[in-house]
């Protein structure tokens, strides 16, 4: 093990942020350097357990308590061999994952838990400095061609052990570039995307195709597709987004958060030659919803200099604590603090949207609120609560719904399941022979390490169905899910 007194001696220490006032003048990621010693003193902390419940909290079963020792040892090498073991792309998760880990950490039960997700993002970083990561290319050619639909981190996952598996992949994106919601969503501030253009050289190195700009289902039919390879992986995601048809919603300022986001990634690159389509600049922003995405709009909305920020949730605010129903080693509904939380902003609690208000030319002028209380299960409004707050803009992060449901699933001909999913079983496959799904179009809305994990187990059943066997891991069934109570 690590450090045997590390726990006890070593201070939970994550790397400090940059001063808001440096960061929100930029689109850089907003955390800066901690030197390999101190991160050695935190992956110091780790205990070696003899059940490690980090493994069940991460779906990818990450070997954490062996690279949190190697990289306490300073073997840099061989902690990025048994990290890259079962994750194809910490450099992501590393930014991107909200730790589950973390919450299943042992540590975690009476002190603050390891800091596994900066070891994990700074093992990775070290191995790219060094030259550590290094293309795999297969030793063989299988003959055999797969299509993968979509390129968001679980198509990726599912393309590149597929490639190293000896077939010929290539992944098709209906964008102008490869990524998916890495590429267009995820903020230039939680992760630069030169970070994905890194491992996507890796992956070309490796024999992997991509295909921009090639909307399947209209610019090549799914069946043509079908025809041409002699497997598919659809990974499209859950792009189908969650609406709130109330008064007012013609409002011209009303937005899906998903609309907004891929302008301020193209404005943080200098994509564009003018302004962003959708500016939050000298504008009053209210974001509808308390999650990830919410988050994401506003730190956006902050670097484009927007007048003000309000942040707007319809569950009571959480408690600091884990609550008593949310026990260790599970997931908790906690109060977080992001870095877009820290730059400015209001974030409102317990209220619900009535209506969209708006001027004699339908621009959006303002939304009316209510305060609730939930009573039941159900969220009841509070009497003499209504107030209306100014608003110019308005983004909708209410999260999704499943895959888009268009002509390329008709095309396809596979089942979905009764939450509108693409249905599977347990290898992945779908109702239509060939057809297989992996990440959000199959699991429905979900974190980034279970769209890797379930890339991963994906490519294990196309690979067995195209050769009657396959040695790729296969780290979780279709059916898992978190731990839960």
């Amino acid at each position: 093990m690590a450090d045997p007194k590390g726990f006890m001696t070593t201070p939970r220490e994550t790397p400090t942020r940059r001063p808001v006032d440096v960061r929100i003048q930029d689109w850089r990621e907003v955390y800066e350097p901690q030197s390999f010693e101190h991160l050695q003193k935190q992956a110091g902390r780790c205990m070696d357990c003899g059940i490690p419940f980090c493994h069940s909290g991460c779906p990818l079963g990450n070997l954490i308590p062996e690279w949190n020792d190697l990289i306490w040892r300073g073997d840099k090498s061989e902690a990025i061999n048994r990290l890259h073991a079962t994750n194809n792309f910490p450099e992501f998760t590393g930014r991107l994952c909200p730790a589950p880990c973390e919450t299943a950490c042992v540590v975690g039960i009476n002190r603050d838990a390891v800091t596994i997700k900066q070891v994990e993002l700074r093992t990775i970083e070290e191995a790219f400095d060094a030259g550590d990561v290094k293309p795999l290319a297969p030793d063989r050619i299988s003959g055999k061609t797969i299509a993968v639909i979509g390129s968001g981190p679980a198509g990726l996952a599912a393309a590149q052990q597929l490639t190293r598996a000896g077939h010929t992949v290539a992944v098709y994106e209906r964008a102008e570039k490869i990524g998916g919601l890495l590429r267009y969503g995820i903020p230039e501030f939680k992760m630069e995307k030169s970070i994905v253009d890194r491992r996507l050289y890796q992956m070309e190195q490796e024999g992997t195709r991509f295909r921009t700009n090639v909307n399947v289902g209209k610019d090549i039919t799914g069946s043509a597709l079908r025809s041409k390879y002699d497997a598919v992986v659809v990974a499209i995601g859950a792009t189908n987004w969650r609406d709130l048809n109330i008064p007012g919603r013609e409002a011209k300022g009303v937005y899906q958060a998903m609309e907004y986001l891929p302008w301020g990634n193209k404005q943080a690159l200098g994509e564009l030659e003018a302004t962003p389509e959708i500016n939050a600049a000298g504008k009053n922003v209210v974001i509808l919803g308390g999650g990830d995405t919410g988050a994401d709009c506003l730190g956006t909305a902050i670097r484009q200099g927007a007048k003000s920020v309000t942040q707007i949730e319809i569950m009571p605010r959480p408690t600091q604590e884990r609550p008593g129903n949310q026990p260790w080693p599970t997931y908790p509904m906690i109060y977080r603090v992001s870095s877009a939380h820290e730059e400015a902003g209001e974030r409102v609690y317990s209220v619900s949207t009535q209506e969209f208000l708006k001027d004699k030319e339908g621009n959006l002028s303002g939304i009316k609120l209510i305060e609730t209380k939930l009573i039941d299960g159900k969220f009841e409004p509070v009497a003499n609560s209504e107030k209306i707050i100014p608003a110019d803009l308005v983004f909708l992060a209410l999260g999704f719904t499943g895959p888009e449901k268009t002509e390329l699933l008709t095309q396809l001909e596979v089942d979905l399941d009764d939450r509108g999913n693409i249905a599977r079983d347990d290898s992945y496959a779908t109702s239509a022979d060939g057809i297989f799904v992996c990440g959000d179009a199959g699991r429905g809305q979900s974190l980034i390490v279970w769209a890797i994990a379930e890339g991963r187990s994906a490519a294990a059943g196309v690979d067995k169905y195209l050769e009657g066997e396959s040695q790729l891991p296969s780290p979780i069934e279709p059916t898992d899910r978190s731990l839960m109570v």
